[in-house]
């Protein structure tokens, strides 16, 4: 089924700054949202570069993106800016390990997303959306911000598989530790942008790194401890999984703190960042009609009477696959990522030292000119052929050996989600109520996705 979108209208787009801006600026800028520092030639060329206290090198040419996330992997870990912001919510978990740390916890925790086990964890995703189409239905020809109730789903999806349920598991508590840690200390300092050292404090993280985050981690190592005790169901969860897992080369496993500090990180990536891409997917279908009523009746045909998608539809559904993959091209979660250059390099021909910030700046990559017709436009068909995408043109996982270790968890529960509600309901855009794309960590709808949603 091939559908196009008409080309005389875009979606929601950051604007991109087009004057040079000082270090205050800079900092007010991201502060506001990250993206808006971002040059919009970075849109038309492979590689920008330029300095704010310190040298920095923005890079969208796939080649040398290759290098940095897969052929020259140990000269480029994440920035200070990157693990100042995430190290006193998470840890030494696996976003933010670097070398042998890392390898060792990969090697431990991949076994519990294989595709056997991410199946078995489809019938949960299956009821988190019927829940939420009961919830749509609920309102009664009023708008709803489905970018809020996104995230109610997903979080209900993370915490049934991480948990199981498990009463000793304060998931709301930690709901709202984690949101609470963003609000107070994800935004960046002067003293990031500067690249002072990590051991000078950041008066906000320390501070909020004594309650909310103190709460979160306590709760989570209770869970912990009482599962140790209690033992695994009989349909293991992401728990059981990870404590049963243990590195096939050097047979170590997790510690308590490392089982936290990992959960933690799947229960942020496993909800936040899912819910972003279907509220975004939403407010896509919303915006194209055409592409919506299509989807809608693919999903129909395979589902025939049914009217909720399961693990085993998910396969035989390429468009909605389609819409999801072109969201997450013009809108994905992590839409900024930025490295630390350890020793002397070149990208694009271009002298790298060491110290220099290297960013991938992920939103400008997918609306490069050079590498996509049509950047702004809502296009799902071209990723009808995705041999003819150049691998290193499109990240919304990242790549290489770190590419996101939970990304078909994430995209099965995304098919089974947006289909199942295309399914249900006809969504139509609420006038003037258009969200505007902003990223301090993730790539959020400021103002939510208000969308009407009528049954059919």
């Amino acid at each position: 089924m091939t559908v196009q979108t008409a080309h005389d209208a875009v979606p929601a787009k950051v604007p991109l700054v087009t004057e040079p801006m000082g270090i205050l600026g800079s900092l007010g800028a991201v502060r506001r949202n990250v993206l808006s520092i971002i040059p919009d030639i970075a849109t038309r060329q492979p590689m920008v570069s330029g300095r704010t206290a310190k040298r920095w090198h923005m890079v969208m040419d796939p080649g040398a993106i290759r290098r940095i996330l897969l052929e020259n992997l140990d000269n480029y870990p994440k920035s200070l800016v990157t693990k100042n912001l995430l190290k006193p919510a998470i840890g030494e978990s696996l976003f933010i390990a670097e070398g042998a740390h890392w390898r060792w916890q990969r090697r431990t925790a991949a076994p519990a997303f294989s595709h056997r086990n991410v199946m078995n964890l489809a019938p949960v995703m299956t009821a988190a959306v019927v829940r939420s189409a009961e919830r749509i239905e609920g309102t009664q020809g009023r708008a709803v911000d489905v970018a809020a109730d996104m995230v109610r789903t997903t979080f209900d999806v993370i915490a049934e598989v991480t948990f199981s349920g498990d009463g000793s598991f304060d998931a709301d508590g930690v709901h709202r530790g984690i949101d609470a840690y963003i609000a107070e200390a994800g935004r960046v300092s002067l003293l990031d942008i500067l690249g002072a050292p990590n051991w000078v404090p950041r008066p906000g993280r320390l501070l909020s790194s004594r309650g909310a985050v103190r709460e979160m981690h306590r709760v989570a190592d209770e869970a912990i401890e009482a599962r140790r005790i209690r033992g695994p169901g009989p349909v293991p969860d992401l728990l059981d999984l990870l404590l049963a897992g243990e590195d096939p080369e050097t047979k170590r496993r997790m510690n308590t703190a490392e089982l936290r500090d990992n959960l933690l990180t799947f229960i942020v990536a496993g909800h936040e960042t899912t819910a972003l891409t279907l509220g975004w997917a939403l407010y896509l279908c919303a915006f194209d009609p055409q592409v919506q009523d299509a989807a809608r009746a693919e999903v129909m045909n395979v589902l025939g009477a049914r009217r909720s998608v399961t693990g085993e539809d998910v396969e035989h559904l390429p468009l909605i696959r389609r819409i999801i993959n072109e969201a997450l091209r013009l809108y994905p979660p992590a839409g900024m990522i930025s490295r630390t250059a350890m020793a002397a390099d070149t990208l694009c021909g271009r002298e790298i030292r060491p110290g220099d910030t290297i960013i991938i700046p992920i939103y400008a990559l997918h609306r490069n000119r050079l590498l996509w017709e049509d950047a702004d436009a809502f296009r799902p068909d071209r990723f009808t052929d995705r041999k003819r995408i150049e691998r290193y043109a499109y990240l919304p996982f990242g790549d290489g050996p770190r590419i996101c270790i939970g990304a078909s968890f994430a995209l099965q529960e995304a098919v089974i989600v947006l289909g199942t509600l295309l399914r249900r309901f006809r969504f139509t855009p609420v006038a003037g109520k258009a969200p505007a794309p902003v990223m301090i960590l993730t790539l959020r709808p400021e103002g939510g996705v208000w969308l009407e949603a009528e049954a059919v």
